[in-house]
């Protein structure tokens, strides 16, 4: 699928299955059938024995005319450092598979999108202007060069032009992050579900309007140094600090992994992860703004699983009163279910800033920035329909802004102001608390403005 750069529509529709019957058999809760796999080498024009002989000896015999064009002229030789190529393709028809044992649900790849680029290694790799680097110390396994590849793909179909490949990517970054992430599951300790039923408190109120699960965005000022400044009382120098990347940073978070199911009570289980109507309880500190970012309104709420857990924290710091749940929908958690590709995404983000290559960086922005605007209730994504995942990934951000906040509280600044996903406005020498640069674990100079004086 990645080689034809089919999806699973095409692919359901060529062997006479429904895409979600596609999908159930590319995760391993369906068996492929014999029949499946007669009709997958049918439709990619190679024995059915050949199909089943491996991911890189299948995409070996997989011919150029299924390939797109740019793909097939493109092809060089595998690098001497990767394995032998595989044994030719056999010429025996489709049907000798049935003499054949049933196939494991793995098998029958190419049909997974889940299968590395068995490569060939295209030809815009050695000859791009964009300079490749050596591997960091823990590259995360062979992920990141699936991304190094597309990008060298659609350099080469634009002829070596950045901003017309640049624009491909990013006009491809949903079907590419899905392919990717299913790629980052393979040999997973768990199988998440794609399409659960949707908890009603997750479902869309109206057309177009929202959920009721609030997220905890930002948008706090220091109201008493705000008003000492407007009447004349201080001067304060102020540095507005930005985040990198910081819905990349938060797909490392609890993600529940199958549907959730309900429970009354107060009681927080770390193992599991979803939503929870919570009495947050009262925030006692005034220098610093809660986890709850804007909300006015008193009461209950239904919040994430990283703004509780921040509360949680928070009550233990004495920050706050602890928070009271009273019901939650919730299910068995990890914090790993995103880790691989989180981790290849920082890998290739990395090497590209070091090349000052802002193809392979804004790619990669749009591929998880996408990733997580369309999981929820997005009709530019066909493959999940996960709005709890969603939710607690951008709550994870928002939580993530909120622990620099404190650390910069903690460490002697003054915070100022906290707005959106990645805005940190402080006063005092910031580069002894927060690392300068554009690395994920490192933060970059936004703006420079005075509070008071003649303003």
């Amino acid at each position: 699928m990645q080689l034809t750069r089919e999806r699973q529509p095409d692919v359901a529709a060529a062997i006479g299955l429904t895409q979600p019957q596609l999908s159930r058999r590319q995760s391993g809760k369906s068996a492929w059938t014999l029949t499946d796999c007669d009709r997958l080498a049918a439709h990619w024009g190679m024995s059915t024995l050949d199909l089943l002989a491996g991911p890189t000896h299948a995409a070996g015999c997989l011919s150029a005319a299924r390939r797109p064009t740019a793909d097939a002229q493109a092809a060089v030789p595998l690098a001497p450092s990767a394995p032998a190529p595989p044994a030719p393709c056999s010429a025996a028809p489709a049907a000798a598979a049935a003499a054949a044992p049933a196939p494991a649900p793995a098998a029958a790849a190419p049909a997974s999108s889940a299968a590395p680029a068995p490569a060939p290694v295209l030809a815009a790799a050695a000859t791009s202007s964009v300079p490749r680097t050596p591997r960091r110390a823990a590259p995360a396994g062979p992920l990141p060069d699936l991304i190094r590849d597309r990008v060298a793909a659609a350099l080469t179909e634009a002829g070596g032009d950045a901003d017309v490949a640049q624009a491909a990517l990013i006009k491809r970054a949903v079907p590419d992050v899905m392919a990717f992430f299913a790629a980052s599951r393979v040999g997973g300790r768990y199988e998440h579900s794609e399409f659960p039923p949707t908890a009603g408190i997750l479902q869309k109120r109206s057309q177009k309007g929202a959920d009721a699960i609030w997220e905890g965005r930002p948008k706090w000022r220091s109201a008493d140094l705000h008003r000492a400044a407007r009447a004349g009382h201080i001067t304060v120098d102020v540095t507005a600090l930005d985040m990198n990347a910081a819905y990349l940073a938060a797909l490392k978070t609890w993600l529940p992994i199958g549907k959730l199911t309900h429970s009354e009570g107060d009681h927080h289980d770390p193992k599991r992860s979803g939503v929870h109507l919570v009495d947050p309880g009262e925030w006692l500190t005034p220098d610093l703004p809660s986890p709850l970012g804007s909300r006015q309104e008193p009461g209950p709420l239904w919040i994430t699983e990283p703004t509780l857990r921040a509360l949680i924290r928070c009550a233990e710091m004495d920050l706050c009163t602890p928070p009271k749940i009273m019901e939650s929908w919730t299910s068995g958690a990890s914090e790993g279910l995103l880790e691989k590709m989180r981790r290849a995404l920082v890998t290739v983000r990395d090497e590209a800033i070091a090349n000052n290559d802002e193809v392979t960086t804004e790619y990669v922005k749009s591929m998880y920035s996408k990733f997580v605007s369309t999981i929820g209730e997005s009709a530019a994504n066909r493959e999940i329909r996960r709005p709890d995942w969603m939710h607690i990934i951008r709550s994870q951000a928002f939580v993530n802004l909120w622990l620099k906040a404190h650390k910069a509280h903690k460490a002697g600044l003054t915070v100022v102001q906290m707005s959106g996903t990645d805005e940190l406005h402080v006063s005092g020498n910031w580069q002894v608390v927060f690392p300068e640069g554009r690395g994920l674990s490192q933060v970059k100079a936004k703006n420079i403005y005075t509070l008071g004086g003649d303003e």
